[in-house]
């Protein structure tokens, strides 16, 4: 049993040696440890959170229209409540277990300098959606160089709509070992802000900054470009 062992694990170098002195480019395949891949595998962890207390009382008490879009996913649909008419609508969104720390960070919410990191993931993922390869393929630099001056830019007409927050009993199962699963509890706030900027004013500012990016694109890359500046508010 001892000479198997030995010959199992001299056997890849065996193998190696051989690639080598032949000139072949052979692929050299080790037989899997079945300790290591047991070390490897991801554990199984559910979080799920209920809702126990909010600004407006305990329970899910008066949460607004906005807040219970946002959190079913549907932000889009905000912009087409009559209240955000002719805006776009952003949120930030902070959490944590310290209430005070978080009432602060919503106060101090600054439009200039809070503001741009709200708008670089939707402007990114409108050039994502438009291409057919990775961003920096289909545009080249004009998408790096494009994302950093919507990041560096100040934006008029921009509105602090609203504050929120909404206090959860976190309860995550570890279930890892299915016959002794660990459950952990905890209560956790979530902030957010909602901020508005008028339509016509973004799109202008947007507009604005694409036309001033110079690169030297390929051809491929030009017609891309060309076509992200003609729609890309289709879909925004």
């Amino acid at each position: 049993m001892k000479q198997y062992l030995f010959i199992l694990l001299l056997l890849p170098i065996l193998i190696t040696i051989y690639a080598a002195c032949t000139g072949q480019q052979n692929t050299v395949i080790i037989l899997p440890d079945p300790e290591q891949d047991k070390l490897q595998e991801q554990t199984n962890i559910l979080e799920t959170g209920e809702i126990i207390e909010t600004q407006n009382g305990p329970g899910e008490s008066g949460i607004p229209v906005w807040v219970r879009l946002y959190l079913d996913g549907k932000i889009r649909e905000i912009e087409s409540l009559d209240a955000y008419s002719g805006k776009y609508v952003f949120i930030g969104k902070n959490r944590g277990e310290h209430f005070n720390a978080l009432q602060q960070w919503a106060n101090n919410f600054a439009i200039t300098q809070d503001f741009p990191r709200l708008i670089v993931p939707r402007v990114e993922q409108r050039f994502i959606a438009s291409a057919t390869l990775y961003p920096d393929d289909e545009y080249g630099e004009y998408f790096s160089r494009t994302i950093k001056k919507v990041s560096d830019e100040e934006y008029s007409r921009v509105a602090k709509e609203q504050v929120f927050w909404i206090k959860k009993k976190i309860t995550i199962i570890n279930e890892e070992d299915p016959e002794m699963p660990q459950i952990s509890e905890f209560e956790r706030y979530d902030f957010f802000v909602l901020v508005s900027i008028d339509k016509e004013t973004l799109q202008r500012k947007i507009r604005e900054i694409m036309a001033d990016i110079k690169t030297s694109p390929t051809r491929d890359q030009a017609a891309a470009i060309q076509k992200i500046n003609r729609t890309f508010f289709e879909g925004f």
